[in-house]
């Protein structure tokens, strides 16, 4: 079975039906049948979140994230050994931090990291990522 990791630009594209979300639904689908793990850091998962909230206030924020709660998704939290890892690839790669635990997710599940965010091309092939254009 296949892993991959949602960053928050590819939950977002979903969410705001971007010209990618069929590439993250279609994976959501396969998810849902078992043919596929989805995974995604709490932190990135908050970051939704934080968009939303931001442009849409706060009942829209928590309605939408609400929403969300019966995808197929794995929420994994911030332990402090992936912090640590998130920390090394923030400081070896020059990445936010936050998307360092998309990045260490993805590299500790061997999964492949599903993402619009060109700043991801920073880590070269350090594991397989799967691109969304918006």
């Amino acid at each position: 079975m296949r892993t991959y990791v949602l960053d928050a630009s590819a939950l977002l594209a979903f969410i705001e039906d971007k010209p990618s979300a069929a590439k993250v639904e279609a994976l959501l689908t396969e998810a849902h049948r078992g043919h596929a793990r989805l995974m995604m850091s709490s932190l990135n998962f908050g970051e939704v979140y934080a968009k939303i909230l931001r442009e849409h206030g706060r009942n829209q924020a928590l309605r939408t994230m609400s929403a969300l709660n019966p995808l197929p998704v794995d929420l994994e939290d911030a332990t402090p050994q992936r912090s640590f890892h998130a920390a090394e690839i923030k400081t070896t790669f020059k990445l936010y931090y936050i998307d360092s635990f998309a990045a260490a997710l993805a590299i500790e599940n061997k999964a492949t990291l599903v993402t619009s965010d060109s700043d991801f091309r920073k880590l070269g092939h350090s594991f397989p990522i799967v691109w969304l254009k918006n």
